[in-house]
């Protein structure tokens, strides 16, 4: 089987290698503010809105759920339905540039009412980490990034990787969130039992 498709087996463990891989790159005092601001949020009954563009808007709508199933007061920006955000409120925004100019001009709007913002983005010197209350660093080769890039060579040690664009950011978030929501069910003493009863039972 590998020998038919060497390209999707090379691509997809040095995907899973990066992933791994970058779990010491993130910064420990990052992950625990973004951490205590949710459960400080979901305490005091603020909402969270999630904001994201593209493919990281994807990432952000399957954290917004998880979010919803563990109790949150949790919006997507762009939906129809979209309360308000008021001071104390959360933002979580999404760029993997920290550049993309739409998320920029949400969270400019959401410091202005007094929001807690947290950027989820690969460059710390980025516009919308400028802007954040707390940067919470994922690593990942975005679409602004050359194939001389960091990550890529020094924690894939390759010099042009197989996934393209913005795709190691946003498949290293969606695990990084993943596990965010892991720790918020500990921390917030919910089981999965109660995670599916707030799970949709109207699909179509």
């Amino acid at each position: 089987m590998a020998k038919e498709l060497p390209t999707f087996y090379k691509a997809y463990l040095q995907i899973a290698n990066f992933i791994i891989n970058s779990l010491a790159v993130f910064k420990p005092s990052q992950v625990s503010r973004f951490v205590e601001e949710l459960i400080k949020a979901y305490g005091s009954s603020k909402k969270v809105l999630v904001v994201g563009a593209g493919r990281s808007g994807l990432v952000g709508r399957a954290f917004a759920l998880r979010l919803k199933h563990l109790g949150f007061d949790v919006y997507v920006l762009g939906d129809t339905i979209v309360s308000p955000v008021n001071e104390g409120d959360v933002v979580v925004a999404i760029s993997g540039s920290g550049r993309t100019a739409l998320i920029v001009t949400a969270v400019e709007a959401a410091k202005r009412v007094g929001a807690t913002v947290v950027a989820v983005t690969s460059y710390a010197d980025s516009p919308l980490a400028k802007l954040a209350d707390i940067v919470v660093e994922v690593p990942g080769r975005t679409k602004i990034s050359d194939v001389e890039d960091y990550f890529a060579r020094q924690v894939l040690g390759i010099h042009e990787p197989l996934a393209p664009l913005g795709t190691l950011f946003e498949d290293c978030a969606v695990v990084f969130l993943d596990s965010v929501i892991a720790e918020l069910m500990v921390r917030l003493s919910k089981n999965e039992e109660e995670l599916r009863s707030r799970h949709a039972n109207i699909e179509v």
